[in-house]
């Protein structure tokens, strides 16, 4: 099978020549510059500046060599601005990080060190406008810059959290176009992360592309909302899957079904012991909404909806499905009920798990070469069966796992797959 092939038949739930495998097409899939950097040394790659593609959390780009090594099956589509507002597409700088790594940056990641000593990072790369993030001194990431103005409940105005919600523009289209030819070159599955899908999305709501962003924009206030101003926030979901609806045509009248999947919505919906919320509050506020933009996705295109979410999510996965997801990431294994077996058995049928191929909390994190392998190898086996299944960490391969554990991962995905 080609990668392609592979990919759309674990999901269609069917057992591909072998596991399909992901790093780095999405944002809640990639992997931290420096782990990025001791991917290479494990291959003996040349050692050089590698380009920051999502500088929020400080993901680092799997260029087509490591992922060759790697043995990786899709490619990862994002929109031409980052989270911070900036285009991705002029890495004309090099960037000295506080672990002491030197990245390249696009031309607008512009930054100052504020009285503490820690980075600050700006919307659109302006630094006449408030700064929108930070990245503390001994972090390996930006935390968003909570910039809300008061909220005054009798002047709620709908339009202020739309803002960044419009008729893509032709630019815009142009280059995710561009991008998804460019990949479909390859024998590659594709993920389009097309932007403005995503439901309260709690990295979006503050706006950190913003520069002054207007509306309910503080995460307590927001999480807040969805109990005490449910109507408000009905309204912009309605408002905004409805905006979503006309671009998402417009995308498909430009490629097709050239994508096999898309990224919809990044929302957390659980901690590490809960849901945030109950299966009926989520079928009354979200699902109708999530509903809508799936279903036309499939009555118009083959393509398949992405949906992420960490947590112990497992009282919502039926949901989910009755929401119209095909794909879940990151299927954190480790919090609360969330046992592989059991979430193989009963949904592995009717879902793609996308994730929960090792722990990145304890055992990929601090754990020995040996556990890694022996974990690594026992959910292949569980997730794998019949398809319905993409290799990935559980969220994110961060900065801080040892290069002999990021080695004996990849070796055990190789063993898996008889290479």
């Amino acid at each position: 099978m080609t990668s392609r092939e592979r990919v759309n038949a674990s999901f269609n739930h069917q057992q591909p020549d072998q596991m399909p495998v992901d790093f780095g097409a999405a944002s809640t899939t990639g992997v931290h510059v420096l782990a990025v950097q001791n991917m290479r040394k494990i291959f003996g790659l040349e050692d050089r500046p590698i380009k920051i593609v999502e500088p929020y959390q400080m993901l680092g780009e799997v260029d087509e060599e490591l992922r060759n090594l790697i043995g990786i099956d899709v490619i990862g589509v994002n929109p031409k601005n980052n989270m911070f507002g900036f285009a991705n597409d002029n890495y004309s700088k090099e960037f000295k990080t506080f672990w002491g790594q030197t990245v390249l940056v696009p031309e607008d990641f512009n930054t100052r060190i504020d009285e503490k000593g820690d980075l600050l990072i700006y919307p659109e790369g302006d630094m006449n406008a408030p700064a929108s993030g930070k990245m503390p001194q001994k972090s390996y990431f930006f935390d968003t810059i909570i910039r809300q103005e008061p909220v005054d409940d009798s002047n709620l105005n709908v339009e202020d959290n739309l803002e960044e919600f419009g008729a893509i523009t032709e630019d815009a289209l142009k280059y995710i176009v561009n991008e998804v030819n460019k990949a479909y070159e390859t024998d590659k599955a594709i993920l389009v992360n097309y932007g403005g899908t995503a439901l309260g999305d709690i990295a979006l709501v503050p706006g950190p592309f913003l520069k002054h962003p207007k509306g309910i924009r503080d995460i307590s206030e927001w999480y807040m909302s969805t109990l005490i101003r449910r109507d408000y926030i009905a309204e912009i979901f309605d408002r905004q899957s409805n905006i979503a609806i006309e671009n998402l045509k417009k995308l498909f009248d430009a490629v097709g079904n050239k994508i096999s999947a898309i990224y919809m919505c990044g929302t957390d919906f659980g901690t590490q012991d809960s849901t945030f919320c109950a299966p009926d509050d989520f079928d009354s506020l979200w699902k109708p909404y999530y509903k809508r933009m799936n279903d036309w996705i499939h009555q118009n295109t083959e393509w398949k909806a992405f949906k992420h979410s960490c947590g112990a999510i497992e009282p919502l996965i039926q949901n989910l499905i009755e929401a119209g997801f095909d794909i879940l990431n990151p299927v954190q294994i480790n919090a609360r009920n969330m046992i592989p077996e059991n979430l193989k058995k009963q949904y592995g049928h009717q879902v793609t798990f996308w994730g929960g191929g090792v722990d990145t909390q304890v055992v990929l994190a601090s754990g020995t070469p040996q556990e890694v392998m022996k974990q690594v190898l026992y959910l292949c086996e569980v997730f794998n069966k019949n398809g319905g299944f993409i290799y990935n960490t559980i969220h994110n391969t961060q900065a801080n796992v040892p290069i002999e554990n990021l080695e004996a991962m990849i070796k055990a995905i190789h063993k898996f797959n008889g290479k």
